[in-house]
């Protein structure tokens, strides 16, 4: 932020009773920023006091031009659907993260915002392709190829952010800046999609498995990275940067290729549990995932159940794809910083997670055996179809 003027500035983070949006919040306000926090729900954690937080929602547009009374920048992180049964519901998917961002694209133009920064995701590029350092140059996977609709929306949600580039503001207040940040796998302390879903199928003894090749990478972002990345990007809309950023995409990560099920064996062992020895062909677990939605789909409005995974977060944790930092490093000044789980395995700790004394009872005895069963059907049932698809 510029210098004797940060403290006149005004932003706004959708999304920013979330994890993220928070972290987001809480590091500009260190700057000097006044800080909006626009969400459904209140954060979580504890506000620090000179924070503002604006109830709304953004698929009603009065609700974000409001909101964006005195904004000079907004922060556009809201959206549905990143992960489990969140994935299934196609029509709210729909209503946030694109009907939601035309809402905050049209009320930055009314109330003259002038820079507006886009969380988007490595999926509007990949879906299921191996990548490996791709670069901003590759074309959007084409819509009607993502297997689901969260990275189908955040694909058209990010078009519509970098073509409103340029765009003339209300009453002759100069144009939009826009630019979109493309991040890994968000990981970090308090972290609250990812890390507990993973956490609680530990616990539960469901973590029997790893799957896929041994040799496949995947990249992840720390927490503290990603804000990092969202404060130099909007400083590079700026007059003072010759406006580099705007109209540009830019993938954000820790930079470490790892393997999926590698980067989590800090935490599984640091817990106290066990590392899953199996290994399992990735197009069956695939396969098992597709049955899982099937499921879903058939019985989910009367039981709305969360499903081990989709076929989404398969191919996401097991087919390899990674993208090169050097654009963000040139044009942002991007220098991301190297963090360990160590962090993260202390937190759950401190929330008491970790082995506990247990009996084995019927029911871990009916659970494991009906693991096995669907194991067995899931292995009788895949096994003609992958020899078929061999020959």
């Amino acid at each position: 932020m510029e210098e004797g003027n940060a403290a006149k500035e005004r932003v706004l983070i959708t999304g920013g009773g979330g994890y993220f949006g928070f972290r987001l919040g809480c590091a500009m306000y260190q700057k000097g920023v006044d800080v909006i926090l626009f969400d459904v729900v209140k954060p979580l954690q504890t506000m620090p006091e000179g924070i503002k937080f604006v109830q709304g929602d953004i698929c009603r547009l009065s609700d974000v031009e409001e909101a964006l009374r005195d904004v000079i920048c907004v922060f556009h992180i809201a959206s549905y659907g990143m992960s489990g049964r969140e994935q299934l519901n196609r029509k709210l998917i729909e209503d946030v993260n694109v009907k939601g961002t035309e809402n905050v694209i049209q009320a930055c133009k009314s109330r003259g915002v002038s820079s507006l920064v886009y969380t988007s995701t490595y999926n509007v590029i990949f879906g299921g392709q191996i990548i490996e350092n791709g670069d901003e140059s590759l074309p959007y996977l084409p819509l009607h190829l993502h297997p689901d609709h969260y990275s189908r929306t955040k694909s058209l949600a990010e078009m519509k952010v970098l073509e409103a580039n340029g765009a003339e503001l209300g009453n002759g207040r100069g144009v939009l800046r826009t630019c979109a940040l493309r991040p890994a796998g968000i990981y970090g302390p308090g972290e609250q999609r990812h890390l507990p879903r993973i956490v609680s199928y530990i616990e539960k003894g469901l973590f029997k498995f790893v799957y896929g090749d041994p040799l496949s990478l995947v990249e992840f972002v720390h927490v503290d990275n990603l804000v990092q990345a969202h404060v130099l990007a909007s400083e590079a809309l700026r007059a003072s940067k010759q406006h580099i950023a705007a109209g540009q995409a830019y993938f954000i990560s820790d930079g470490r290729p790892v393997n999926n099920f590698e980067f989590f064996r800090p935490l599984v062992e640091g817990l106290g549990y066990k590392f899953p020895t199996w290994r399992l062909p990735l197009s069956l677990v695939y396969f098992f995932a597709f049955l899982t939605e099937i499921v879903h789909f058939l019985v989910g409005r009367v039981y709305n159940f969360q499903p081990l995974l989709t076929r989404t977060e398969v191919y996401k944790t097991g087919v390899t794809h990674y993208f090169s930092m050097e654009k963000a490093r040139k044009e942002l000044g991007y220098k991301p910083q190297q963090y360990s789980l160590d962090e993260v395995v202390e937190w759950f700790r401190s929330q008491g997670c970790g082995p506990k004394p247990r009996n084995y009872t019927m029911m871990h005895l009916v659970r494991d055996g009906g693991l096995l069963v669907v194991l067995i059907a899931m292995l009788v049932s895949w096994f003609p179809s992958a020899v078929t698809f061999s020959l």
